[in-house]
């Protein structure tokens, strides 16, 4: 378990950070994971319509390779496995789709607008969320239980 001393991430008994910060990566991948698969894979023709809509060109493709990036993110965050970098990627991905699909200030209809601007919003607050993430587990480094593999990036706090 982790404790926090002085800037330093250490082992301590009764400490329950490791759990809370798994269920945080468990809860931040899986909206990954079932857009990944559920949207980008398996409705890949819907997602990719909509994307058209939204003025992106090669949909189809774009679509797909990034439903199974952002599968690979997710599924990298929650088991541990460079979770890191799996952070890190994600926060890219959700940055691209934020201007290039929600561009929500180049609509006209207020309806759409809004539904947009939402959908907007919501990828800056994963975004963030991805962000902070990725700087915590750069500065635990190993001392973060339920990980696979230890970070690729060392942070000093």
């Amino acid at each position: 378990m982790l404790r926090c001393r002085k800037g330093k991430w250490k082992r301590g008994k009764g400490s329950h950070v490791s759990f809370v910060i798994l269920i945080g990566r468990i809860l931040f991948g899986l909206i990954f994971i079932g857009s990944g698969l559920a949207g980008h894979l398996q409705q890949a023709d819907a997602t990719a319509g909509y994307a058209e809509s939204r003025g992106v060109s090669n949909a189809k493709s774009l679509v797909q390779i990034s439903g199974v990036l952002i599968l690979a993110g997710g599924l990298g965050v929650i088991f541990g496995v460079w979770a890191d970098l799996a952070a890190l990627g994600l926060v890219v991905y959700t940055l691209i789709a934020a201007f290039m699909v929600h561009h929500f200030w180049t609509d006209e209809d207020e309806m759409t607008k809004t539904m947009e601007m939402s959908m907007f919003m919501k990828n800056l607050s994963i975004a963030g969320g991805g962000l902070i993430l990725f700087g915590f587990l750069a500065a635990a480094g190993p001392a973060v239980d339920f990980m696979i593999t230890d970070p690729l990036f060392d942070f000093d706090l």
